[in-house]
């Protein structure tokens, strides 16, 4: 059940309607309920993964609570007969068992996710080698199921289960309760990926009807329909014909591509996630935002800080940090020292914990070179930047001016802008020599005029078709620099004839130029697939 379709809508009427007049100490009964129908609607089958998951999540947890228990009890009824190596020896002992509890449960849930996205690629890439060795032997490239959202509620679980070890999350007791945080509805397919001590006491706890919060809830999914049907799936018709056809539009349209492709997945992800956010406003519940106005960005790092953020925090904490101070990094990085002196030695760990965690990065993006590659550039640039800083501070000390400018940020913002868009047509034609082959096109191939001459009005859109997608860019734009510091809807809530307005104007925009009509179709959301 796509959230574009009229049966979502129906559906979110009827949970809306049941949340608010049933007794509260059913409402969070009713969201787990709407949640695994929403599931089920998408594949029955599909139910015993995130089951699964939850489960052994809920057992994981329950187990090193029980560890930790003991722990204490012991330690409490026998302190004063124990040496502080005695106490330290029980504490590491009883960690132990923790951790080994936290890495089966990893194991189970990551192993589930690692064979049902990534074996048919595995076994493609060995039969690959095979052939280029000579064997004539295939193996059988197997046709699994992937279910939905599996990535998001798989990495949103395992979360809870590492903060809970590290006892930086409360032990859910009641399993459907913890049931719930993991297939939340609105999230479930495409994020944001929340922490349970953020999360999960606002899922079970009651929420009275509020005017304000379900006003603005409503807005909110508005604005994401219209960043999705006004703006992304036109503009994605384009996209298709030129991905369709790489050898007829090669050259210009691989720089339009760049930048029809940016707008679209800007306007399809965090579309999608308004309407995520929204629904969850309008029930009393506040998810983590994941976008911070991207395209302002000056460097790659910036960029990642503002795009998709709780992907970024979740890699950065999970994976990074704890990369980079485990014991066989420590050694690593006392070797590298030695042999490369202080400040190469250094910057080795942390660089390497950097590439693993960019490689992870890709890999979750999708099973394909394309994603991987995509990973590891995003990862140079950076790295390199980061070289760079030095050179990056001599500049800015000696042109303070020009560094401080509106125009050199201008620059600054287009340039990562362009960079982020250049690496992310992998995703477009997934193929990697074919991607740096229609890179190289831009410079040998040079049909501007050709493009600008009728050519872009083979690409599926008209005129009409190309002002409404500027004008909604423009639109976005607005109401991007307009929120900066105070969102737009807090602006308009104490002039309700004016919201009524621009509100009202967005749902006849939508009506109008949603890109439903003929010869369109109301597509999927980019990160479903995830």
């Amino acid at each position: 059940m796509l959230f574009t379709s009229y049966e979502f809508l129906a559906f979110l009427a009827v949970v809306f309607l049941l949340y608010y007049i049933l007794p509260k100490k059913l409402q969070w009964v009713t969201l787990l309920v709407a949640s695994y129908a929403f599931y089920a609607l998408a594949g029955v089958e599909y139910l015993a993964f995130i089951a699964v998951t939850t489960v052994s999540s809920f057992i994981a947890t329950i187990l090193m609570g029980r560890v930790s228990a003991r722990e204490n009890s012991y330690l409490e009824q026998n302190r004063a007969g124990l040496s502080k190596d005695e106490i330290k020896a029980y504490r590491e002992k009883a960690k132990g068992r923790r951790f080994l509890i936290l890495c089966l449960a990893l194991l189970l849930n990551f192993g589930i996710l690692a064979v049902l996205k990534y074996t048919a690629f595995a076994v493609v890439n060995i039969n690959s080698w095979l052939h280029t060795f000579g064997a004539e032997g295939q193996l059988t490239v197997p046709s699994l199921i992937l279910p939905l959202g599996i990535s998001f509620y798989t990495f949103q679980t395992m979360g809870y289960l590492i903060d809970a070890y590290r006892g930086k999350a409360e032990i859910e007791r009641n399993p459907f309760k913890l049931a719930l945080f993991v297939s939340f509805f609105p999230q479930l397919i495409q994020g944001p990926i929340s922490r349970f001590k953020d999360l999960g006491a606002q899922l079970t706890s009651p929420h009275a009807f509020e005017r304000r919060n379900f006003t603005y809830g409503l807005q909110r999914i508005l604005w994401g329909y219209f960043k999705k049907l006004v703006v992304a799936d036109r503009v994605l018709v384009a996209i298709n014909t030129m991905i369709d056809a790489p050898e007829s539009y090669g050259g210009f349209y691989v720089f339009l591509l760049i930048i029809l492709y940016s707008v679209q997945i800007y306007a399809d992800f965090t579309g999608g996630i308004d309407i995520t956010i929204g629904i969850a406003e309008a029930l009393g519940i506040r998810l983590t935002e994941n976008f911070n106005r991207p395209f302002s960005s000056r460097s790659t790092k910036e960029y990642w800080n503002r795009w998709h953020i709780t992907m970024g925090s979740w890699f950065t904490d999970y994976i990074f940090y704890p990369l980079s101070v485990c014991r066989p990094m420590a050694k690593l990085t006392k070797g590298c020292r030695k042999i490369f002196g202080k400040n190469i030695g250094k910057r080795i760990p942390v660089y390497l914990a950097t590439v693993i965690t960019w490689f992870l990065t890709g890999l979750w993006h999708g099973a394909g070179w394309n994603f991987i590659v995509w990973g590891l550039l995003n990862c140079l640039i950076i790295l390199v930047s980061r070289e760079l800083e030095p050179l990056y501070a001599k500049f800015e000390k000696k042109f303070p001016r020009l560094h401080a400018s509106y125009a050199y940020g201008v620059f600054m913002s287009v340039r990562t802008f362009l960079l982020m868009g250049l690496i992310r047509s992998l995703d477009c034609y997934r193929d990697v020599p074919l991607t740096f082959r229609m890179w190289g096109s831009m410079f040998t191939q040079f049909n501007i005029f050709e493009a600008l001459g009728g050519g872009i009005e083979a690409l599926g859109l008209g005129l009409a078709d190309y002002i409404i997608i500027a004008l909604g860019c423009v639109v976005m734009l607005a109401v991007s620099k307009a929120g900066k510091e105070i969102s737009v809807r807090e602006r308009l809530y104490d002039r309700p004839v004016l919201s009524w307005l621009c509100f009202g104007a967005l749902f006849v925009a939508i009506i109008l130029f949603g890109a439903y009509s003929v010869g369109y179709d109301a597509s999927q959301f980019i990160y479903n697939q995830f």
